[in-house]
């Protein structure tokens, strides 16, 4: 294993004095166990009260997994529109799922023709959705299947927020309140707008706009911090914390170029518009985002997980609040595109790649 291997050269350092042992804890003391190995093009993960977890399948699946790795198919699921980058995204427990049952589950509906990044309420009662409800349908349709974001997260306030993509062929649309492509949405969780949203008399769903292809978001709920990270073209991936009502600049401004090398744009910078916190030239291709908080890796309070689908691999973001510090990858032996990444309330972390495996990782 190429765990065992590091440990060994670990253990020689660490005989020699070339390497501090309290760092060897942080980095190579962990155990990462596939716990399923056989998923289809896994999406996401969401952690459930009574540590059992739930996992979404790009083609339209819902899976609740226990903790011995025994996985259950969940009936009732909306259809999808599964082509190309459109399929099943991201499923969120209520903040009250414990007495609810309720989830809210992000997907590409429609079909070729006209589709969209959708969100609906729904309830989870004996492995089977209930009471389905839909509570957003991003505004305008597009035909292309490509960047829909569809990342959920809760706000303090009791909010939800929405990561939505530009539709890949309609990136102006990014700069364009009129259209809710390329944005970061906030809505009630019953749906309706909140009343303080920063453009609520002109694009009253738009949390911030300027946005390529978000695929993490995560809100630190010691700090209130939003993180998100979106795909750039070839080159720019970026990470950045989100102001309400901030322009973050795509396509106006980029560190990447378009897939044929040509110029998207000049700048890199523009008055008005947010710079990310990181990016990433080449691509990495970011993923699932999560922020570190709990006792099994204690000494990496408000760090950043990412995973990264061209490396394959699940890099860890030392933090020092909004600055990142270092880039690190403290987990070899998770390996593979790595899709999704989350911190459960216990600590343990939990993983996984496009090649269906779901890794749980401990301290040993």
């Amino acid at each position: 294993m190429v765990l065992d291997r590091l440990k060994f050269i670990a253990a020689l350092l660490i005989a020699f004095n070339l390497i501090n042992a309290e760092v060897l804890a942080e980095t190579a003391a962990y155990n990462a166990q596939v716990i399923v190995s056989d998923f289809e093009k896994p999406w996401s993960i969401a952690e459930l009260p009574d540590g059992e977890l739930l996992l979404t399948e790009q083609g339209g699946r819902l899976w609740r997994v226990d903790g011995m790795g025994n996985k259950f198919e969940i009936s009732g699921v909306p259809a999808v529109y599964n082509k190309s980058q459109g399929g099943l995204f991201d499923v969120l427990p209520a903040t009250d799922f414990a007495e609810s049952g309720a989830l809210y589950i992000a997907y590409a509906g429609g079909g070729t023709a006209a589709n969209r990044t959708t969100v609906v309420k729904t309830h989870l009662i004996n492995n089977t959705l209930t009471e389905t409800t839909t509570l957003l349908e991003v505004n305008p349709d597009k035909d292309t299947a490509a960047h829909y974001g569809g990342k959920l997260a809760w706000l303090a306030d009791g909010t939800l927020l929405v990561s939505v993509g530009d539709g890949f062929e309609y990136r102006e649309q990014a700069q364009d309140l009129n259209s809710e492509m390329g944005k970061l949405l906030r809505i009630n969780a019953d749906g309706t707008i909140p009343a303080n949203n920063p453009f609520a008399d002109t694009a009253s769903r738009v949390f911030s706009y300027g946005h390529r292809n978000p695929q993490g978001l995560v809100v630190d709920a010691a700090t209130g911090n939003i993180f998100m990270t979106e795909h750039g073209p070839k080159g720019g991936d970026e990470l950045n914390i989100i102001t309400p009502g901030k322009n973050y600049g795509w396509p106006a401004i980029t560190y990447g170029v378009d897939y044929s090398g040509a110029l998207i744009s000049p700048f890199t910078e523009n008055p008005g518009m947010e710079q990310p916190i990181t990016y990433w030239v080449p691509s990495i291709a970011t993923s699932g985002l999560a922020i570190y908080h709990g006792s099994e890796f204690a000494a990496w309070d408000g760090d950043l997980l990412i995973g990264a689908l061209v490396d394959r691999k699940l890099y860890r973001l030392e933090m020092d609040g909004s600055t990142v510090l270092s880039q690190s990858e403290p987990f070899p032996d998770v390996q593979g595109r790595v899709r999704d990444v989350r911190v459960f309330s216990n600590g343990v972390i939990y993983a996984v790649t496009d090649e269906g495996q779901l890794y749980r990782i401990t301290r040993e």
